[in-house]
């Protein structure tokens, strides 16, 4: 008779799940040797139990399948925690196995004793622990579908001993049933919402991640009340492609045009977007929020206007309410504001920067000008993420992945890994900050181990550049932001991974043509300019005093080149704020 770690899998391998990330050991063994007798799953053997959580993460996101993690005892559960957080923060159906110390010795504080429920019960949606047989599958079956139905985090924890316990039959079901309903505001509502955007001029929309499916209608929509269209960053390689009317991105890693139109509008539709940066929100217009979540509604801006329902249906319904506009001085305004922009930024293009200073604007365009159409991008948060949010290019088939939620470093890479498993014949490629590498550095190893063809570029600016910056701004000088880096092309070839060193800018193309075409994984460590700021779309009187205290007291204290190299790197950026 099969045993528990094998009813585990089967109903793992129902569900869908292709892998398990995980470090194998002590009370996981079991579910680990079910895996191998079975065949039907993949054991990934990652090095740090939260770099499978982030790969989790990543593949959930891309597919919206479930996937899979697992950690065994106290340690393992910790090192889960983080990419936890960052799934369930970011909608992603990851279920997560807490493989515990056998069930006789709970509450003794036995070694590598963890109480799974108040741990993971912050980034979660099910947490529950099986202490008997006739449990296990029940709570498994039940774990699954609410990571499936309600896009997030499932945790179930298991004592070792009960892994090997006989199989049990069970009175519910042992399958899953992914649901995908349609939700759409009420006759009532969307002919009062129709009413308020026929009888008004000026109407910008501010798409989200909610709107990822609904890219005809936002273009319709916008063509008809001749609105420009602002996204999140999140939601960028979703809205921004084939959308004569994009303005880009507002928000800290934004820029100007989509914040100006946002606040220059008379209506401002939110679609899809529970937008956190109430300073970047406007106050004084009419705004009108739909979101398939009605407890976001009016949460983050002054709404007017709250609907619940998905983006997608619920456009579908309003769009025969609507009156074309015929006005289009708003939207052209708008739009040239946006050129100008877009203008703006091609100057850190267009000067490459120097030997080991190189600019990173630069390094990202180039990325954006190689990479496939269909490639799948992950970025780290800082530094990295600014200069993708800006330089990267929506295609209708690229991808995008990062820390947008929960914002932690170190991202990047791992769900790179998660992103190659799940779409093997697609380029994928990690934008990683120095910072972000370094911390999870030991997982290059299983880059190489399984022989993922990933793509690694190390914006290696030598510190944590956005906190550098945001000391800055609060008219503090930079301190303990400056790092030691090992030769990171060292430490990948050291694992078995090819790699180069791109010191001079003009070795930035040609490197990055070859690696990008090259079969197997590759790290370019690229040396960028540690004095490259990053302005937020909107500089405000505070920050500006910030940053010239920051300078003045960097001058005291001897540091006059590091003020003229941020000067020379930035001249574009420190006109608007000196």
């Amino acid at each position: 008779m099969a045993n528990i770690a094998e009813q585990i899998v089967d109903m793992l391998v129902k569900a869908g799940v292709k892998r398990i990330y995980a470090v194998t050991g002590d009370s996981l063994n079991k579910i680990n040797d079910a895996v191998r007798k079975d065949g039907r799953i993949q054991w990934i053997h990652v090095r740090h139990e939260e770099t499978g959580a982030f790969a989790a993460g990543a593949e959930a996101q891309l597919h919206g399948n479930l996937a899979c993690c697992a950690g065994s005892g106290g340690p393992g559960h910790v090192h889960l925690i983080n990419g936890l957080y960052d799934a369930h923060r970011s909608g992603a159906p990851v279920l997560a196995i807490a493989s515990t110390i056998i069930s006789g010795e709970f509450g003794t504080t036995y070694f590598q004793e963890t109480d799974t429920i108040r741990l993971f019960d912050d980034c979660s949606y099910y947490n529950q622990l099986a202490t008997t047989p006739g449990q296990l599958p029940r709570m498994l079956q039940g774990a699954i579908q609410t990571a499936l139905s309600r896009r997030g985090v499932s945790v179930i924890g298991i004592p070792g001993d009960l892994t090997g316990e006989s199989q049990v039959n069970i009175p519910s079901s042992e399958i899953n049933y992914p649901t995908h309903p349609r939700t759409c505001p009420s006759d009532t509502e969307l002919q009062a919402l129709a009413d308020l955007l026929n009888n008004n001029s000026n109407i910008t929309l501010f798409c989200g991640i909610g709107a990822k499916d609904a890219h005809e209608e936002i273009v319709e929509l916008s063509h008809r009340l001749k609105a420009p269209v602002a996204y999140s960053f999140k939601s960028k390689m979703e809205i921004q492609y084939d959308n004569p009317n994009e303005v880009g991105m507002t928000g800290l890693l934004g820029m100007a045009s989509g914040y100006n139109s946002m606040h220059a509008a008379d209506v401002l539709v939110l679609l899809g977007t529970d937008f956190p940066y109430g300073p970047f929100l406007p106050t004084h217009n009419k705004i009108v929020q739909i979101d398939i979540d009605p407890s976001h509604l009016g949460r983050r801006a002054k709404v007017q206007m709250g609907l619940c329902g998905d983006i997608k249906t619920t456009l579908e319904a309003l769009l025969p309410l609507l009156q074309a506009k015929s006005d289009k001085s708003f939207l052209n305004d708008q739009l040239l504001g946006y050129s100008k922009v877009i203008k703006d930024l091609n100057a850190y293009v267009e000067n490459k920067g120097s030997d080991n200073k190189i600019h990173p604007e630069y390094v990202m365009a180039m990325v954006d000008e190689t990479a496939q159409a269909n490639a799948i991008f992950t970025v780290d948060t800082g530094m990295t993420c600014v200069w993708g949010a800006r330089y990267l290019k929506a295609s209708g088939q690229r991808k995008m992945l990062g820390s947008f939620n929960h914002g932690t470093m170190a991202n990047a890479m791992p769900q790179a890994i998660g992103a190659s498993f799940a779409y093997p014949g697609r380029q994928v490629i990690a934008l990683c900050g120095d910072g972000g590498i370094s911390m999870l550095l030991g997982d290059l190893a299983t880059i190489a181990q399984y022989k993922l063809p990933v793509k690694i570029i190390v914006f290696n600016n030598r510190s944590l550049g956005m906190v550098k910056l945001e000391m800055e701004v609060a008219g503090l000088p930079d301190n303990e932001t400056d790092m030691q880096n090992p030769d990171f092309a060292l430490v990948a070839q050291a694992m078995g991974i090819k790699s180069y060193t791109v010191s001079r800018p003009d070795d930035v193309l040609p490197v990055l043509v070859e690696a990008l075409n090259s079969p197997e994984a590759t790290l370019l460590n690229v040396m960028t300019d540690p004095n490259a700021l990053a302005m937020p779309p909107q500089i405000e009187w505070n920050q500006m005093t910030g940053f010239a205290q920051a300078m003045y007291k960097m001058l005291l204290t001897g540091r006059t080149q590091e003020i003229i190299d941020t000067i020379n790197s930035n001249y574009k950026h420190l006109k608007e704020i000196l």
